[in-house]
């Protein structure tokens, strides 16, 4: 519900805080942590240890609770994307790895479908990488990646979605893993939200990828936390890049800035302990049962089309679009989306890019909640 105690905290900061029904977007805060991943924090104050040493003890628990070779905790799964695209660079060379940025004499192209391009893999620049599409538009052939590998490249990268239909105009990612270790290239994904069914958790690395990430707030893991999956070749190479390496080996990588502390690493490992644990039936029916909160009061609304969002893959599950009709109701989806923002209390929603309707998730949302957005936005669109 919304009490008086809602948001308090911030409202004494002179912030505004907001209901959200967009999502676990970075934008908003991301996540909160679960009970049991607040405790296993709680209980990580008790003493300090080296975090070098907890990587690779935490490390090994994730990964063989995953059934993947390794694991390795990251400040987000776009750290993970950035101290990968380090490690595969430089490799093991001390001498390459305080050189980064600057990649000269190096290996650092890395390849990506033009269909592909995505928000996020801006990420993989940031080490010093060169993205090179490969491709067209129009699609994706073979011959097209084996004509692309040369002798700059380093990885194929792969952007695993698996929320979306799948797109018969680019090459799979089975495809990917397989030519690029055929030219002798690593094959990395970026995966972050798939880890459900439980099966798609640590899939691409069972499938023979090199890499994938996580991103551990989706589990309800503090939002600030990530995972990379992979190679133990593969993760010792990102552990010599990472804030630990710099620090324990006095070896200047670029992964300084990216640090955690102790009480986030343990509280990824009880997240991803929880997520194997719990009951996903159940999760799945509450978020059932609060996107219909959320969907019964638009319900017969003159101008307003409501649908279901019926896919469960990955991290987000169900939710509610809506459409509205500007010669009903005089007003566009995304004036919605604004008029929302300037209500009270504040809600936050969006209208994604290229889509033509709101979409709108209970994943940011407590219980109460959804019904207050859906009468929100039936109050906006008919006063």
């Amino acid at each position: 519900m919304v009490t008086s105690e809602w948001g308090a905290i911030y409202r004494e900061l002179g912030a505004r805080p907001v209901l959200n029904a967009t999502g676990s977007v970075t934008l908003l805060g991301g996540s909160t942590p679960v009970p049991e991943v607040k405790a296993a924090m709680d209980a990580a104050d008790s003493a300090y240890i080296p975090l070098i040493e907890l990587q690779k003890a935490a490390g090994k628990v994730v990964a063989d609770a995953i059934g993947v070779p390794a694991a390795y905790f990251t400040s987000g799964a776009g750290s993970a994307l950035t101290l990968v695209t380090a490690a595969m660079m430089a490799g093991d060379d001390d001498n390459k790895i305080e050189q980064l940025p600057d990649t000269t004499g190096m290996r650092n192209e890395i390849l990506i479908q033009k269909r592909q391009r995505y928000w996020y893999d801006r990420c993989l620049q940031l080490a010093g990488a060169k993205l090179v599409e490969f491709g067209t538009d129009e699609g994706t052939t073979e011959q097209d990646l084996i004509d692309a590998i040369g002798d700059n490249t380093v990885a194929v990268h792969f952007y695993a979605h698996e929320q979306d239909p799948v797109d018969p105009k680019i090459l799979p990612v089975e495809t990917i893993i397989r030519i690029a270790h055929e030219k002798g290239v690593y094959a990395t994904v970026d995966a972050a939200g798939q880890i459900y069914p439980l099966e798609n958790f640590g899939k691409y690395v069972k499938m023979g990828a090199d890499f994938q990430c996580i991103a551990a707030k989706y589990m309800g893991a503090p939002h600030s936390t990530g995972m990379a999956l992979g190679t133990e070749e593969m993760i010792h190479l990102i552990s010599l890049q990472s804030f630990t390496g710099y620090e324990t080996r006095r070896i200047r990588g670029i992964g300084r800035p990216q640090k955690m502390d102790r009480q986030e690493i343990v509280g990824v490992v009880a997240a991803v302990k929880r997520w194997f644990r719990i009951n996903h039936e159940d999760r799945l029916a509450l978020a059932e049962q609060m996107s219909n909160e959320l969907a019964a009061p638009l319900k017969g609304v003159p101008g307003v089309k409501v649908e279901m969002n019926q896919n469960i893959i990955g991290h987000q599950p169900f939710g509610v679009f809506v459409t509205v009709d500007p010669a009903v109701t005089g007003m566009t989806n995304q004036q919605v989306v604004d008029a929302l923002r300037e209500y009270e209390p504040s809600i936050w929603t969006r209208v994604p890019d290229g889509a033509d309707r709101i979409t709108l998730h209970v994943f940011g949302l407590d219980a109460g909640q959804p019904e207050i957005v859906g009468k929100a936005i039936r109050d906006v669109v008919t006063r």
